[in-house]
């Protein structure tokens, strides 16, 4: 069962923490390693020329932070037992590496060990594309991480 889909306050976390990162535009753009990308960082199908409204955006993303969260559930072993906060903060990274890479993770396998903090720590690594540290890049995972460690001091 999706988390985000039952707790409008854990959705509402994610949905603003990947909305302060992606920003969002409504005509397609090459990110920083040239990839076509619109609305809040949606790359899928994506070619230069492209538009979208407000409203499609965020359908957009509600539609690719659940896939996301599916995808990272599904890497873990123990879900349930990961705290609401610690899982904003893993949706929101999941969602801008992808599921396969959060899957192959180091960051993965520590949460399957049940290392939290250790997890959370693995995310300042996070801050490349194309080989170069992007400063935004560097905000948003240390952010991330705050988020993360918050959760280990919410408990759950």
């Amino acid at each position: 069962m999706s988390r985000l889909r039952t707790s409008m306050a854990l959705a509402s976390v994610v949905v603003a923490a990947v909305a302060c990162f992606e920003g969002v535009r409504y005509a397609a753009y090459k990110d920083p390693v040239g990839i076509p990308t619109i609305c809040f960082g949606e790359t899928r199908g994506v070619k230069i020329g492209d538009r979208a409204t407000p409203a499609q955006c965020e359908k957009m993303l509600a539609a690719s932070l659940l896939e996301h969260e599916a995808g990272m559930s599904a890497c873990l072993k123990f879900p349930d037992s990961i705290p609401d906060k610690t899982w904003a903060a893993m949706v929101s990274f999941t969602y801008n590496v992808g599921v396969a890479a959060f899957c192959k993770s180091t960051l993965a396998r520590h949460l399957n060990s049940g290392s939290i903090a250790a997890a959370c720590n693995q995310l300042l690594r996070w801050d490349k594309a194309g080989g170069f540290t992007l400063p935004g890049l560097t905000k948003r995972r240390r952010a991330e991480r705050v988020l993360c460690l918050e959760g280990l001091e919410q408990g759950k």
